[in-house]
């Protein structure tokens, strides 16, 4: 089904806002995937915060004009489905990588974020960055850390001299 100038132009609209909202990319070929399995990976997109789109190459890349995601405009050729992930910069690569498993016919083409672009094969590197709440678990333990030890340390003075009048009682009982 082609698109007329004003469809065009609200697609190029649409992905703008998307790509300037969205934190990762992650492209893809989708070749051979039935409208079954591109529907269930659609759902799971929608769960898990991922922008799922199949659009023409052209007008992503008149779309992607002025965003972080400039640098993979050389590299749009061929069939393929972006998947712009909105908070979680892992999310899209997690949802790639998980149907490319199931899936052999999804192919990982490349991966953008910070406005840099790597090859597919970063969708693993990008599927295991934390989320937002298991980086902010891990950044919580490693400031209340020096906290422990130091609570630690203070107290020990004082469970070492009970342990000395324990043993003592115990001694002078015995």
């Amino acid at each position: 089904m082609a698109l007329n100038l004003t469809q065009k132009k609200e697609v190029v609209a649409e992905l703008a806002g998307v790509a300037g909202k969205a934190v990762s990319l992650v492209a893809a070929e989708y070749a051979g995937l039935t409208v079954s399995q591109l529907t269930d990976m659609r759902k799971k997109a929608r769960v898990s915060g991922v922008y799922l789109k199949v659009a023409k190459n052209t007008l992503v890349s008149r779309a992607i004009v002025g965003t972080e995601y400039q640098c993979v405009d050389a590299a749009l050729v061929g069939p393929l489905l972006y998947a712009f992930s909105h908070e979680d910069p892992g999310a899209a690569g997690r949802l790639i990588k998980e149907f490319a498993k199931a899936n052999e016919k999804l192919k990982p083409k490349l991966v953008a974020i910070g406005g840099m672009m790597y090859p597919g094969s970063h969708v693993e590197v990008l599927a295991s960055l934390p989320t937002r709440d298991q980086a902010l678990s891990l950044l919580l333990s490693v400031m209340v850390q020096p906290a422990t030890q130091l609570v630690r340390v203070l107290a020990e003075p004082a469970s070492q001299l009970a342990r000395v009048i324990n043993a003592a009682g115990q001694s002078k009982a015995a």
